[in-house]
Formats: structure tokens, C-alpha cells, sequence
């Protein structure tokens, strides 16, 4: 048999009045906000030149052209390639794998083989069956073992 849930009444009710309270507030001073009418751009100004001006800071004094003026993004626009750049860092040392304490990248300088006397090694010199990513490639000897000649 399962029985209702009920209110649990030893609890503070002071929290929840506060956000209440704060809700209201908040509220009353949206609703009672004047924006004024909207601005617009000229017809005669380039929208787009504007905000790539603004964003690298250059104002108009240095322009033969006409742009709305705006604040400067330069040093927001700094932060973020800085930002991104560790990023993308932060991404390529996470995608580096390691096999027996040794890194393992993509692009291999030369490979090593534990077996020197392994075949034949390929006119490029990286050593035999060799593959980009440092492993060996397969051989079709397996595969023609058991098959039909």
C-alpha cells in the first residue's frame, strides 16, 4: 500500500520567501523600464565595417569611410583568440597517446622495428610495412595462407 507524500513542516520557509520577494522586486523594475525608441543604423554606413572596426579598436579619425562609432573589442578579442589557442593546445596534448612510456604521434620521423631482419624496407626508407600512424600494416600473407593459388 502506498501512502501520499506530505509537506514536510519543520523546514525553514525564509528561503523561499526571499527568492519570492526578490522575484517581485525584479519584476516591478523590468516592467517599469523605458527603452526609449529604437536607434537603427544610417543607410549610408556600412554595417559590417563598423563592427570589424570596432572590434580592433581603430576609430574614425584614422578611416576615409563613414562607421557608426562603438566601443573598442580589442582587448575582448585578445582574450578570446589567447582562449582558443589553449584550447586547441589543451586538445592536441589530450589526443597524444602512449604506448609502453613512449609517445605515439601521427607523423613519425622513423619507425622502430624489434625485428631487424623483418622484409624488405619501402623505396621512402621508414622501414618495413610501416603506417602513418606508427603501427605496422597488415600483409596479405595471412590472408593467402589458406586461400586457393
Amino acid at each position: 500500500m502506498t501512502t501520499k507524500p506530505q509537506l514536510n513542516d519543520d523546514s525553514n520557509l525564509l528561503p523561499g520567501l526571499a527568492a519570492l520577494g526578490l522575484f517581485v522586486v525584479m519584476a516591478v523594475v523590468f516592467l517599469q523600464a523605458e527603452f526609449g525608441a529604437p536607434q537603427g543604423f544610417p543607410a549610408d554606413v556600412s554595417i559590417v565595417a563598423s563592427i570589424g572596426y570596432a572590434m580592433f579598436d581603430i576609430s574614425a579619425d584614422q578611416l576615409q569611410q563613414q562607421i557608426v562609432s562603438a566601443e573598442g573589442f580589442l582587448a575582448a578579442f585578445l582574450i578570446m583568440a589567447i582562449a582558443l589557442d589553449v584550447a586547441i593546445d589543451a586538445a592536441v596534448y589530450l589526443a597524444k597517446r602512449e604506448e609502453a612510456g613512449e609517445v605515439v604521434t601521427a607523423l613519425v620521423d622513423e619507425v622502430r622495428s624489434d625485428d631487424p631482419t623483418s622484409g624488405s624496407e619501402p623505396a621512402d626508407g621508414r622501414g618495413p610495412a610501416a603506417r602513418a600512424d606508427g603501427g605496422e600494416a597488415s600483409t596479405n600473407d595471412d590472408a593467402t595462407a589458406g586461400g586457393d593459388h
